[in-house]
């Protein structure tokens, strides 16, 4: 499965961000342009360029006038994240915003048996709303000899933020750092004796919940020099990613579950469904002062059986871990 690619924004700053470009990335692309189609300049870091070409395009249809750059980089190589970041210190001197949204959920497992136990169970909405024990996955390994999750989804996107520390926090400026988390972040899944994932099955809630951990260590050490970080829960949102948790299902069975994910918002908030209501969070915190955040909650995007969006903090499990140093 292909990686989420990212988006940067200069002019009023510059603003960077990883993103899937037919999913959450391209749909919180449309709300910023929206917002502000001409102050606003992105940039797209993208694995494949020919599908950031499509995604630039489909945006400037929309805003004509929009500053829409595109760059090539894979959070996966060591090698492509560095020059990546070479080439962004040559073309801007500040970032406003960083979006950190790569992911990959590589050949995902869905265990019915643990699914229909759960039916059965008072761990039902949880397992609805996290996904928490139905789903595991077999990771790879990459050129640079790292596992591909924690390579594609931590370790790449580390690398870059600490390569870019050059034109991060001017005087007088913030950055802020917006990671795309996960309700599937477990604490059950992550070990600091196993921080790749070597050992375990669920290597994406793992590197979800590292990314977490990395958050609130960034903020512990780099609020003074004006470097804030948040995360950001999109919900449940029917992107390909989802759809390849079940790739075996036929495209009407989707159909009809649909109306069953619909009933399920009855009783929880995180089903939010569609790429726009899952950027409802990111794009909130967009119009927010970073200092002004809580550096230890998680952002969720949530949507209201009623269909009406909103973001609702929650704190980080694990906001008092005592290691999260190792991080920095």
């Amino acid at each position: 499965m292909e990686a989420d690619e990212p988006l940067w924004r200069p002019l009023k700053g510059a603003a960077k961000r990883r993103r899937r470009n037919y999913g959450i990335g391209l749909a919180l692309c449309e709300r910023l342009l929206s917002q502000d189609s001409e102050g606003l300049r992105l940039c797209l870091a993208c694995r494949n360029m020919s599908r950031a070409e499509a995604a630039r395009s489909t945006l400037l249809t929309s805003h004509p006038l929009a500053q829409v750059a595109l760059l090539q980089m894979d959070t996966s190589s060591i090698s492509s994240v560095l020059g990546a970041a070479q080439e962004v210190r040559r073309r801007y001197d500040r970032l406003d915003y960083i979006y950190l949204n790569a992911g990959i959920m590589p050949n995902p497992q869905f265990d019915v048996k643990a699914f229909f136990k759960g039916l059965f169970s008072r761990n039902i909405i949880n397992m609805f709303a996290t996904g928490e024990g139905i789903v595991t996955q077999k990771d790879g390994v990459t050129a640079d000899g790292l596992q591909q999750v924690f390579a594609t989804n931590l370790f790449g996107h580390f690398l870059l933020v600490r390569d870019l520390e050059p034109i991060l926090c001017q005087p007088g400026q913030t950055t802020q750092l917006i990671w795309t988390s996960s309700s599937n972040a477990h604490r059950s899944a992550f070990s600091l004796e196993d921080i790749q994932h070597l050992k375990g099955t669920q290597p994406y809630s793992s590197s979800k919940y590292a990314s977490d951990l990395l958050s609130l260590a960034l903020n512990t050490h780099c609020n003074k020099q004006g470097l804030y970080s948040s995360v950001v829960c999109p919900g449940l949102v029917l992107t390909n990613l989802t759809y390849n948790i079940l790739p075996s299902f036929p495209a009407f069975l989707w159909t009809v579950l649909m109306p069953v994910f619909w009933l399920i918002r009855m009783i929880t908030n995180t089903f939010t469904l569609t790429t726009y209501n899952g950027t409802e969070a990111l794009f909130w915190l967009f119009k927010q002062k970073p200092e002004s955040l809580d550096p230890c909650v998680k952002y969720h995007s949530l949507t209201s059986v009623l269909g009406n969006n909103y973001t609702q903090p929650r704190k980080v499990d694990g906001h008092r871990f005592g290691d999260i140093r190792i991080f920095i």
